[in-house]
């Protein structure tokens, strides 16, 4: 970037009028003393006249005094205007990069762009931004701490530098996030891919250190100036590039991460619309619009109903009933999924209260969760509130949980099951748990994901992995669920494998707490109407005390 000399803050003291007038005044007094003095002196020295004037020797000597003061003030002056031309580029420079790697900053990069984006346009060619964001940096640091993180920064900037063309700017913008822009040929975009693909290939290198090597993957948003065709469109600013550049990274990291996209104008739309569903999920929650479905789960030997799992809907006034494969993802991401799932938590326990006490109620847990040391208390907590019985309340974890704290995640299990509550793995198959795992974690049942079950619809469909699964569970002693029962055919499948318990559209549509409360009122199993259960008032006393026990804070 070319810096450009400021306005001189020190023109008063390089031009210090007292010191210059000092010295000047000095000099010709000196001149003036010198002429008259020097030649009595030499007299006196050669014996051919009388002393010199007492006043004239005494006004040389303050000449040459002043003359060497002038002199000395000059040369600090000098010396001081150095140091402070050496500091304000310091403090220029330090404004303008990155202390750690040496990069330029936000500020100073948006200036970059701009006057590279005029150069390119001068000479016809285009300039591409691109936003590079380090997937899952935080867990560098938190695993090795910040001293290991910098060092992956530095490192990582020196081989980026390695491979841009000489004109790119490469700045830090916070944290783990880079950007580059560079100009390109217009019409020519493949180079540009050319060279993001050689930054995946290189980063995608072990990073080394002393003590430890590090692996990272990175994604990447790209926008340009021009079209694709090397047509250029309407004026585009380095904000606007900036802005587009963010939404393609945003899009590459829901995608999975670990890649690149081009901005597109659909990632404009797209990122509206989220805007708009954050901002109805932080108003929804507010208003109660957050509420609890409820799925039948039933025992497929005997066809009974056995109990339900809880599934999250939200009712919005303007979308309409929303599943929560929209909304959950984002809610964890904006850090309101455990003030929501709490929320639908406390109401299906009131609603399942009034459940004939033989039926279940199961609950799937987000892996954002259980990242919470005193999740297990708020649950016993919220159990006690509810006086409802543990044993009849079932904690579903997803496989990736067991990967992110072990040793967190078994102490948070062993803490609800010492208390009564089932804990079961909740779409088995689809993760990474292994059979030591399973054999040493106390899972208290295994559901069979969805994705395996529906292999059995299709005509002639391969059963093998949910028999290797069922023999599993039948090894390891632990029951069985199977999800996403739709047909007959998927029953009659089940069926022959040996006793599960399963839930899915065969079985109707996920309900909300009125009409299953109309569904049990008319099967006679709502507790204190006459039905088939009969409420187990002193149990659940006795469990209400000893959760109080051990629920206290």
């Amino acid at each position: 970037m070319t810096e450009h000399e400021p306005d001189n803050p020190l023109g008063a003291a390089e031009r210090d009028i007292i010191a210059l007038g000092i010295a000047t005044a000095s000099i010709i007094l000196l001149v003036g003393t010198g002429g008259t003095v020097m030649p009595q002196v030499m007299a006196v020295l050669t014996g051919d006249g009388d002393a010199p004037n007492v006043i004239l020797v005494n006004a040389l000597l303050l000449n040459i005094a002043l003359v060497i003061f002038g002199w000395r003030r000059y040369r600090e002056l000098t010396r001081e205007i150095e140091e402070r031309r050496r500091a304000e580029a310091r403090a220029r420079l330090l404004a303008a990069t990155d202390p750690l790697t040496g990069c330029l900053n936000r500020r100073s990069m948006f200036e970059a762009t701009e006057e590279l984006r005029a150069r390119a346009a001068i000479r016809g060619e285009a300039i591409v931004y691109c936003m590079i964001d380090l997937d899952n940096f935080k867990q560098i640091n938190d695993m090795h701490g910040h001293t290991a993180g910098d060092a992956v920064l530095v490192m990582l900037c020196e081989r980026v530098r390695a491979l841009l063309p000489r004109e790119a700017r490469l700045a830090r913008l916070g944290g783990d996030e880079f950007a580059f822009v560079m100009p390109f040929p217009a019409g020519h975009a493949d180079r540009v891919d050319d060279l993001v693909i050689r930054l995946f290939e290189s980063l995608a290198q072990p990073f080394r250190m002393p003590e430890l090597t590090v692996d990272l993957t990175l994604s990447i948003g790209l926008a340009a100036d021009h079209d694709a065709d090397g047509t250029i469109g309407p004026v585009v600013d380095a904000a606007t590039l900036m802005h587009r550049a963010d939404m393609a990274l945003y899009h590459a990291k829901k995608q999975g991460r670990n890649r690149y996209f081009w901005f597109e104008p659909s990632m404009e739309s797209e990122l509206r619309f989220r805007n708009q569903l954050e901002t109805g999920i932080r108003r929804g929650l507010a208003r109660g619009e957050f509420v609890p479905f409820y799925e039948q789960q039933v025992d497929l030997d005997t066809g009974a109903l056995v109990g339900f799992e809880m599934l999250a809907r939200w009712r919005s006034p303007q979308l309409g009933l929303i599943s929560p494969e929209i909304f959950v993802p984002i809610a964890e991401e904006i850090g309101l999924i455990n003030e929501m799932s709490e929320r639908l938590i406390e109401q299906a326990l009131a609603d399942a209260r009034e459940w004939d006490d033989r039926l279940t109620l199961s609950v799937n847990i987000s892996p954002v969760q259980l990242r919470d040391p005193w999740f297990a208390q708020r649950i016993l907590k919220k159990l006690v509130a509810a006086g409802f019985p543990p044993q009849r309340l079932e904690i579903e974890i997803t496989e990736s949980c067991l990967h992110e704290n072990i040793g967190l995640v078994r102490s948070m299990i062993m803490s609800l099951r010492n208390q009564g509550v089932q804990i079961a793995l909740h779409d088995f198959g689809t993760g990474y748990s292994s059979l030591e795992q399973l054999r040493s974690l106390p899972f208290d049942r295994i559901k069979i994901d969805r994705s395996f079950v529906s292999e059995l619809k299709a005509p002639g469909g391969s059963s093998r992995l949910v028999e290797a699964i069922v023999s599993l569970g039948r090894g390891l002693d632990l029951p069985l669920t199977a999800e996403g029962v739709e047909d007959e055919e998927i029953l009659k499948a089940l069926k022959s494998m040996g006793r599960l318990k399963a839930q899915g559209y065969f079985y109707g549509l996920p309900e909300d707490s009125e009409a299953v409360r109309t569904r049990l009122r008319a099967a006679g199993m709502l507790t204190g109407n006459g039905g088939a259960g009969v409420p187990a008032t002193r149990k659940a006393g006795e469990d209400a005390q000893a959760l109080h026990r051990i629920a206290r804070p």
